[in-house]
């Protein structure tokens, strides 16, 4: 459990679980209709709540960002209701609070510590908005009380921190849905089951890429933090740094402390996309799927960007993929500099056959022979809504959700871990895929958690 928590005002009872009053109402939920209206929700138009009874207690943490978005989705959902928010930007939390209400009819709690939603209000899911290093602590703890989540992209800050998420849902038997929402759109899944037709023919190469131009950030200096924040504790486990706006919202993603870089931001989207097609090729082929990588070689660095930046902004990263004989190549590109599309998609993900390939876009895919021609193209969006329903269903009916934690969204998540680990050190490397740990390399292997995580932000025991 979690060791040595800070208290807080009036030193509740933190790990205070009310299992009987949660399996009483998950009991309830199973035996009740989750997907009422919900098309009429999706579709922009406004529907009923389903009865208080029948729906999902959710709790929200994070404000800003992502979570803004997912407070709206989950908000707009009949067969959910946002009971609070934790966020410790009092701005952020109290714009979500506003939202939520007036898309739900009904207020929100607001809390700074996220440990009072796991706590206090008898939550049936819990969704994680954080930035990257704020994913495992809430998603673990909430795992330990009987409560299902819903966590942002990628599962964790580093790869222990998403075996040990795996390993608490595996413990709990929680229903934990990673936040890469493409994979419940009819864009992916219709190209998906286009590729299982066998149109491509024999597939060994798959490709992803992020070329979306990013700014840079400079070198400002320390200062103060902003009011209303408690920056401390936004910190959580990484060290004890003075306040600056390049560590703080929107920024943090560019520092090995808190974020992945762009490979964990955007990248961690592609590569899926990548291995779903690359699976549904091997499918098709009578292939092994490909699992996890042997190899991992990456290539680049700071190239283009003068400021405070630590990940790369040119980076290409090759997989490798064994499965006796049968070898698979997948690579990924990023140049956060380009003002220009690959394949017409500023971001996105191919396979390639030796009849055909296929282009996996935001907006939908396209599919040509090996000429170029054209054979099919079908137009979708990467709207979430399909994703939080999943999820609620899941809820219901205790599957495994479209992106479950173990099985779709962590080795996603290996994937961009392992990419940034093998850019850092700058050699290749040799992974066992059963202990997502590096042969014969201990730089490598120390980069899988933190060097030290700051107490009392630990990693709860599993």
């Amino acid at each position: 459990m979690f060791v040595n928590a800070p208290p807080f005002s009036n030193e509740p009872n933190l790990l205070r679980i009310t299992k009987g009053a949660v399996m009483d109402r998950r009991q309830f939920l199973k035996s009740s209709t989750t997907s009422a209206a919900v098309a009429t929700v999706l579709a922009g138009h406004p529907a009923a709540k389903a009865a208080a009874s029948e729906r999902v207690r959710v709790g929200v943490v994070g404000g800003g960002g992502r979570a803004f978005s997912l407070n709206c989705t989950f908000a707009s959902n009949p067969n959910a209701e946002i009971v609070a928010i934790a966020d410790l930007d009092s701005g952020r939390r109290d714009k979500a609070i506003s939202e939520v209400t007036k898309r739900q009819g009904s207020e929100p709690a607001a809390e700074k510590d996220f440990r009072r939603l796991i706590d206090d209000y008898k939550l049936d899911a819990l969704v994680v908005g954080t930035p990257d290093h704020w994913h495992a602590i809430p998603t673990i703890m909430a795992c330990q009380a009987g409560i299902d989540v819903y966590v942002e992209k990628p599962d964790g800050h580093n790869i222990v921190e998403g075996q040990t998420m795996v390993a608490a849902l595996k413990k709990h038997k929680r229903v934990v849905q990673m936040g890469s929402q493409h994979r419940t759109t009819e864009r992916l899944i219709s190209a998906l089951d286009f590729i299982r037709t066998g149109a491509l023919g024999r597939c060994l190469v798959a490709k992803a890429w992020e070329s979306t131009k990013q700014g840079p950030i400079g070198f400002p200096p320390d200062s103060d933090p902003p009011p209303g924040i408690d920056y401390d504790f936004w910190l959580g486990a990484a060290p004890k740094r003075p306040f600056n706006r390049n560590r703080f919202h929107g920024r943090w993603r560019w520092f090995y402390d808190y974020g992945t870089g762009d490979l964990g931001n955007d990248g961690v989207h592609r590569l899926d996309m990548a291995v779903a097609a690359l699976s549904a090729a091997c499918e098709a082929q009578g292939d092994p799927l490909p699992g996890l990588p042997r190899k991992i070689q990456a290539s680049g660095g700071k190239w283009y960007f003068d400021d405070a930046q630590e990940f790369p902004d040119t980076l290409q990263v090759n997989y490798e993929y064994h499965s006796g004989e049968h070898r698979k190549l997948l690579t990924y590109e990023m140049r956060i500099w380009a003002p220009y599309s690959f394949h017409l998609n500023s971001e996105g993900a191919a396979v390639y056959g030796d009849k055909g390939y296929i282009i996996i876009g935001n907006t939908g895919w396209s599919a040509y022979t090996t000429r170029n021609k054209l054979i099919k193209e079908v137009k979708g969006d990467s709207f979430e809504g399909p994703h939080v329903q999943n999820f609620l269903d899941c809820i219901k009916s205790r599957d495994k959700p479209a992106c479950d934690l173990e099985t779709v969204g962590h080795p996603a998540s290996v994937l961009c871990h392992a990419g940034n680990i093998a850019a850092r050190v700058g050699r290749q490397l040799i992974m066992d895929p059963v202990t997502e740990t590096f042969e014969n390399d201990s730089e490598a292997n120390a980069l899988r958690t933190r060097p030290e995580y700051r107490k009392p932000w630990v990693l709860p025991n599993v």
